[in-house]
């Protein structure tokens, strides 16, 4: 699932510097592994396919692959520490005057207008979630995932905002913009699955996000307002 602007991204370290040989190579050898692990996971399903089946397609040891993918549901969800920041990041990066509302579900909208796997859009996403939904333990990474997304933005908020460890508004908050998010995702994911345009899922998605966001309070929608400069 990766994309071309993914790799581009990743051929540069912080600040833009390039990455080195060796770091190329184990990107790419990573790369490898997760692409044809997933390929055999959605011919087969994840239960029926094994680790030593997978380090036999991609021409590499059992350790090899245990080295860089310690648990097998890794090997399907390879990016899920960007996935899990993703939303923190958004609300670190905003613009002064922008709300952490703002950053997430303004991030949802590019995600939608770019026809983006993180909107659950991109062409064969139907069928990765169809094979996470056979998979108990994929389910199970899956859910925990979003847990740890929403306690990370709840985490990212406290810093941004001081609130106080008594403070529940921060953990509503995040709990409420991760799932608006999941569940535009999920609504994109589905329409796809039936054969809509992308263009139709587009618009379905961002009407979609229209009602969330009419009924949110404007509570939820300008809190952590950044301050301007």
């Amino acid at each position: 699932m990766t994309s071309t602007a993914d790799e581009q991204q990743a051929a540069h370290g912080s600040g833009g510097k390039p990455e080195g040989r060796r770091e190329r190579k184990k990107r790419e050898t990573r790369r490898r592994i997760s692409d044809i692990a997933t390929g055999l996971f959605l011919q087969r399903g994840f239960d029926a396919v094994t680790v030593a089946e997978i380090a036999e397609a991609a021409d590499v040891s059992v350790n090899t692959v245990y080295n860089y993918f310690p648990a097998k549901e890794d090997l399907f969800f390879d990016r899920e520490e960007e996935m899990i920041d993703r939303p923190s990041v958004a609300v670190r990066e905003r613009e002064p005057g922008r709300s952490a509302a703002d950053a997430v579900l303004g991030q949802l909208r590019q995600d939608i207008s770019e026809h983006s796997l993180y909107a659950g859009m991109r062409e064969g996403f139907d069928e990765f979630m169809r094979c996470v939904r056979e998979a108990p333990p994929l389910m199970s990474r899956l859910m925990l995932m979003q847990h740890k997304t929403a306690q990370r933005l709840y985490e990212t908020l406290v810093e941004e905002t001081g609130a106080a460890p008594d403070d529940p508004v921060p953990e509503l908050v995040a709990a409420e913009l991760v799932n608006i998010c999941n569940l535009v995702s999920r609504g994109a994911t589905r329409a796809t699955a039936e054969g809509a345009s992308h263009e139709q899922v587009a618009r379905q998605a961002l009407a979609r996000l229209d009602t969330f966001e009419k009924l949110a309070t404007d509570e939820l929608l300008k809190y952590a307002t950044k301050p301007a400069r």
